[in-house]
């Protein structure tokens, strides 16, 4: 039963570091983020047929950012989005939603 315990608090613990280590850095984003300016706009608001990325959720940032990377069909805009996410690294993409979702 110990043994037991033991593992289930190191599945946890990892868990735990693991979504730690995945917040992004808003300031760092800021930088990342002007590429993304040209279409989605200074502050985020978007242009067009563009859509507005500020204040949007982490969480839904960065799946959506994933599936670009990975080449999925996202919507409309995938290949054009698909060439900007394929070289981000996982760092990237969490430090451009920080700093999305912070865009009001």
């Amino acid at each position: 039963m110990k043994k037991l315990m033991l593992v289930a608090a190191s599945v946890f613990m990892a868990a735990g570091m693991t979504g730690a280590a995945q917040a992004g850095d808003a300031v760092a984003g800021q930088a990342k983020y002007a590429t993304c300016v040209g279409c989605h706009g200074a502050e985020g608001q978007g242009q067009a047929i563009f859509p507005a990325v500020a204040g949007k959720e982490v969480d839904y940032l960065v799946d959506v950012l994933n599936q670009y990377r990975a080449g999925d069909q996202v919507g409309p805009n995938t290949a054009m989005m698909m060439p900007h996410a394929m070289n981000l690294s996982d760092e990237d993409i969490a430090d451009l939603a920080a700093y999305m979702n912070s865009l009001e």
